[in-house]
């Protein structure tokens, strides 16, 4: 929620004065604990998730799925960053349950789908910036199936979904412009109706198509069959989702702040443990950043970037989720930059494009907003409280401009728990290596 009277007090960002030479790992994958999570609770037998990602969205996963019926338990394991998490999938009788989704994107799109699966009346709400975040493709879809959803006409939360047990599931239309989440919610259960799912997308193009091959090669691990050869359609085949034990990869997106902090200091950033090959969209913090004037080195699966004390200017279409530390980057940079086709952002936790222009025209910077994007042009910034809009991406933004900017404080850092509550900490750690 926003910061009212009682709120805590902006955040001081940390401000260095010289190069930072850290070695830094981050938690798990958001994204990829999310989806493993609901293919465990739907899967044949149980599952283990090792080193997974333990922050709001995923805890708020976590007792969706138990609402459910699944039963998760937390055993001891060899992660950095908390336990293993063995998942037994849904089963027996439930009654009547509540899912708090709280501003989880994944937890009020993924989790439907799996409640039409089970007999009886799920309810869904959340924050209230989460009742502004588009819903009504994933409701029109289940009402397609046949399943009943009592949203009083919002296309929003709060809405009621009444599971039957069984869905029938074939061939289903919908738009997803507006969210690739939308069609990952579908593919991840489309193999337990009992037809399978052939889902068609119509309308402008889907974003964020990075995260829906995420979820593809998610359910091909788990043994199930996919067919994505047409351009907007894919097919899911009925069938079982195969018991997994699987090791999670740490969130290459949330890496970004981090990475970004060797850039805007001139300094070095290591991150062991990075993946060869990867369907994270953050893998394309490697060439974003060295078009930024970075270099970018890749050697025993550790990634390094190294300032050059400079900062290019870029003009870049789709950052999706990047888009907010890119963004912060651009304000700092010598020469302007253009980032675009990411209009879909004006529907995430926060109108993700208004709130970066206002952030940054806040500092004393020049941005403004386009059809599907953003514009920003050099200008020097001065410090004052950054905002954050309830919205993680926004915070971590607004600590990357206070490594150059003096005087920046953010409000409400404890936002950035939604998907990595070790952020304040690992960022003072990485400040702390800044050379004078």
């Amino acid at each position: 929620m926003s910061s009212t009277a009682s709120s805590p007090a902006p955040w001081p960002a940390p401000h260095v004065t010289g190069p930072v030479d850290a070695v830094v790992q981050v938690p798990a994958s958001k994204s990829l604990t999310n989806r493993y999570l609901v293919l465990a609770a739907v899967a044949d037998g149980p599952s283990r998730l090792r080193s997974p990602l333990f922050s709001r969205d995923s805890e708020l996963m976590i007792a969706a799925l138990e609402a459910l019926g699944a039963r998760i338990r937390r055993v001891p394991g060899e992660g950095r960053f908390g336990p293993d998490l063995v998942v037994e999938p849904i089963g027996g009788t439930v009654p009547d349950r509540a899912v708090d989704c709280g501003l989880a994107g994944t937890v009020m799109r993924f989790v439907p789908p799996v409640a039409a699966l089970v007999p009886g009346r799920t309810s869904f709400d959340g924050d209230p910036h989460a009742r502004a975040r588009p819903m009504g493709p994933v409701v029109e879809a289940l009402r397609q199936l046949g399943i009943q959803v009592d949203d009083a006409g919002s296309g929003s939360l709060p809405f009621t979904v009444e599971g039957g047990g069984r869905v029938p599931g074939g061939r289903l239309v919908i738009d997803a412009s507006g969210s690739s989440q939308f069609v990952s919610a579908l593919l991840l259960v489309g193999a337990r109706f009992e037809e399978g799912l052939h889902l068609e997308h119509v309308g402008k193009p889907v974003p964020s198509l990075d995260h829906i091959r995420m979820t593809i090669e998610v359910l091909r691990g788990a043994g199930v069959e996919v067919d994505d050869s047409v351009p907007d359609h894919w097919v899911v085949s009925p069938g079982t989702i195969r018991a997994f034990d699987v090791v999670i990869e740490q969130d290459l997106s949330n890496a970004g702040p981090f990475l970004a902090a060797a850039l805007a200091t001139g300094g070095t950033v290591r991150i062991p443990g990075w993946p060869a090959e990867t369907t994270q969209v953050g893998d394309l913090w490697r060439d974003i950043l060295e078009r930024m004037g970075a270099t970018v080195e890749y050697d025993g699966g550790t990634l390094t970037v190294t300032g050059s004390g400079s900062i290019a200017g870029i003009d870049l279409a789709d950052a999706s989720e990047l888009a907010p530390t890119v963004a912060a980057l651009c304000a700092l940079a010598e020469s302007p930059s253009r980032l675009s086709g990411i209009a879909h952002l004006r529907g995430h936790e926060t109108d993700r494009l208004a709130a970066l222009v206002a952030e940054i025209n806040r500092l004393g910077g020049d941005a403004e907003e386009t059809a599907d994007g953003i514009v920003v042009r050099p200008r020097p910034l001065t410090g004052t409280v950054v905002r954050s809009y309830a919205d993680h991406r926004m915070a971590t933004a607004g600590a990357v401009i206070g490594l150059r900017v003096p005087g920046v404080r953010v409000e409400d850092i404890g936002t950035t728990s939604k998907t990595m509550p070790e952020f304040p900490g690992l960022w003072a750690d990485l400040a702390a290596t800044a050379r004078d």
